[in-house]
């Protein structure tokens, strides 16, 4: 099932300031407005379900949010009316609760299980686990794309690498996982986030692969790296 049937924005034209560095306000705000709006394509889909009804395009209307305003991009059906209304007034009272979720899965990927929850705080569970399904690998495609973007090659002197551990549900079980994260900083002091991965555990094999991503995406000219002794971080940034 297609779940986007019109053209999306470019999300890899990656938003930013004047001196270089990612706006990930505005970055967050795409990727909100893109969830928003598979939801809502979603659930038109459904309503068209079986033939009763079918797609006629779509109509704009703006949606003030914490992380500024989103395009919704509202499904038109050949007979009747689709306004959302549930779905605009939801996401309006979880407005940083949602942002946060997506926020989410651009740190740690998509699941089945975020887009529904995403879906729920909205308004719908409506939704079948096909476009549940189909949702999240639209939103994961483009999230993998956005994590591993070029990088300006321009050379980064300072970097930070630290790990941050949290509970993370998989299998069916609780487990602690490690959130790696590296920042950057440049010869005029600013700093931006060059990426960030989970693994199951630190190691020198875990850290090594985050590194090379790292590195394959343009990061260049480091003179110094600050991080905790940790055995295998030190001999994989070494």
């Amino acid at each position: 099932m297609e779940i986007l049937s019109d053209p999306k924005p470019d999300m890899l034209a990656m938003p930013r300031f004047d001196d270089g560095a990612i706006d990930m306000q505005e970055l967050l705000r795409r990727l909100a407005e893109q969830v928003v709006n598979a939801v809502m394509d979603a659930e038109a889909d459904q309503l068209c379900g079986g033939g009763a009804n079918s797609r006629n395009g779509y109509r704009e209307r703006g949606l003030a949010t914490c992380v500024g305003t989103l395009t919704l991009r509202i499904p038109k059906l050949r007979t009747g009316s689709f306004f959302p209304d549930d779905v605009i007034e939801r996401y309006q009272r979880a407005d940083r609760a949602l942002v946060a979720a997506v926020a989410e899965m651009y740190a740690t990927g998509t699941s089945t299980r975020k887009v529904r929850r995403v879906a729920e705080k909205m308004g719908v569970s409506r939704l079948s686990k096909d476009q549940v399904s189909a949702i999240a690998s639209n939103l994961d495609a483009d999230i993998e794309e956005l994590c591993a973007r070029p990088l300006d090659g321009s050379p980064v002197p300072y970097v930070w690498l630290d790990a941050t551990y949290v509970k993370c549900r998989r299998g069916g079980r609780v487990a602690s996982t490690a959130v790696v994260t590296a920042i950057g900083c440049d010869a005029g002091g600013w700093r931006r986030v060059l990426g960030v991965g989970v693994v199951d555990t630190e190691s020198y094999d875990s850290w090594l692969a985050f590194l090379r991503k790292i590195r394959d995406r343009g990061v260049s000219g480091v003179e110094l790296v600050v991080s905790d002794a940790h055995a295998g971080l030190v001999a994989a940034a070494a």
